[in-house]
């Protein structure tokens, strides 16, 4: 879970965390991410912090978004 006293930005919390669920394999290649929408109420932040966290996990190679699709996990062919 997050934590909010942490010294590490929410976003990057945030981040990790779902980082953690690409490479356990809970969110498998070329499969969405949870929507912003999901991600919001499942761990209760702010429309910013899960556009960060995306954000972030692009940066990292992780996931990436098709305009008007959604956020995708990479890993696949094409990405």
């Amino acid at each position: 879970m997050l934590d909010p006293l942490s010294p590490v930005p929410m976003y990057v919390q945030l981040a990790d965390l779902i980082g953690k669920q690409i490479e356990a394999g809970k969110l498998p290649p070329r499969r969405p991410i949870p929507s912003e929408s999901q991600l919001r109420g499942e761990y209760a932040v702010g429309r910013g912090t899960v556009r960060q966290a995306v954000a972030l996990l692009r940066e990292r190679g992780l996931v990436f978004t098709v305009p008007q699709r959604g956020t995708y996990v990479s890993g696949g062919e094409g990405d």
